[in-house]
């Protein structure tokens, strides 16, 4: 695989569990909130790092770290995907893929193969094409049939996963939370996630200050009416 970005030792990017996070430089989305846009527009920028670096790193630590945490980007678009979890799995670690499940197709394959033991899936607005293109970047119709298969399996598929929402001043609204809930229904665990606007992909919305404590709790309750367990996470 082609990786842009690793680090070696990370405490926040699996609950409970310390690993190694990997970057690939690859999306299929462009989503106006992002941080990671330099990464996307512009990989020729950062080196690669070779795959022998990383695996050799993780087998002098196996003993030390619970897994390696797959991000991006978006993971499903990069090739050698399966074969990097097979990899990593072969080496006794767990691994955790963070996706905007566009790729259902995949998804089930790594799922059903073992080659994944936790899922961390991005929904980024209510299921309605105008909204899911605004906060995604694109126009394409098969984006959000596809995120619905990949949330109609991760619910009944028995893998330990998340649905998660990062929360953007002027794109989500109260009632759009609540409409991610109510989509989500049956969730294990959705978490809302504060909105960072320092390096925000859009100009625009870096104007937009992040929400408070007191704001995301709020927000919290309200999906707290429709789903059993509920977190937000931002410093």
């Amino acid at each position: 695989m082609r990786f842009k970005g690793f680090v070696d030792t990370s405490f926040v990017d699996w609950d409970g569990k310390i690993v190694s996070t990997l970057f690939v430089p690859t999306c299929n989305f462009r989503c106006p909130f992002c941080f990671n846009h330099r990464l996307i527009l512009h990989p020729e920028k950062y080196p690669d790092i070779a795959e022998s670096t990383i695996t050799d790193f993780l087998k002098r630590n196996a003993d030390f770290l619970d897994g390696v945490c797959v991000t991006g980007g978006e993971p499903t678009t990069a090739k050698g995907l399966k074969e990097f979890c097979q990899e990593i799995i072969s080496l006794g670690l767990k691994v955790k893929l963070d996706t905007n499940g566009t790729n259902p197709g995949l998804l089930e394959e790594l799922v059903s193969g073992g080659l994944v033991n936790y899922v961390a899936m991005d929904v980024k607005a209510p299921p309605e094409r105008r909204k899911y293109g605004i906060a995604t970047g694109t126009r394409s119709s098969k984006v959000l049939e596809s995120v619905k298969e990949s949330i109609s399996f991760l619910l009944n598929s028995g893998i330990e996963y998340e649905f998660r929402t990062t929360v953007v001043p002027s794109i989500h609204s109260e009632r759009d939370i609540e409409e991610i809930a109510k989509w989500i229904g049956g969730a294990r665990l959705y978490v809302l996630q504060k909105f960072q606007p320092e390096n925000a992909w859009s100009k625009r919305l870096r104007k937009f200050p992040s929400q408070s404590d007191s704001e995301m709790e709020q927000l919290a309750n309200i999906a707290r009416k429709h789903l059993n367990l509920v977190k937000w996470r931002g410093r």
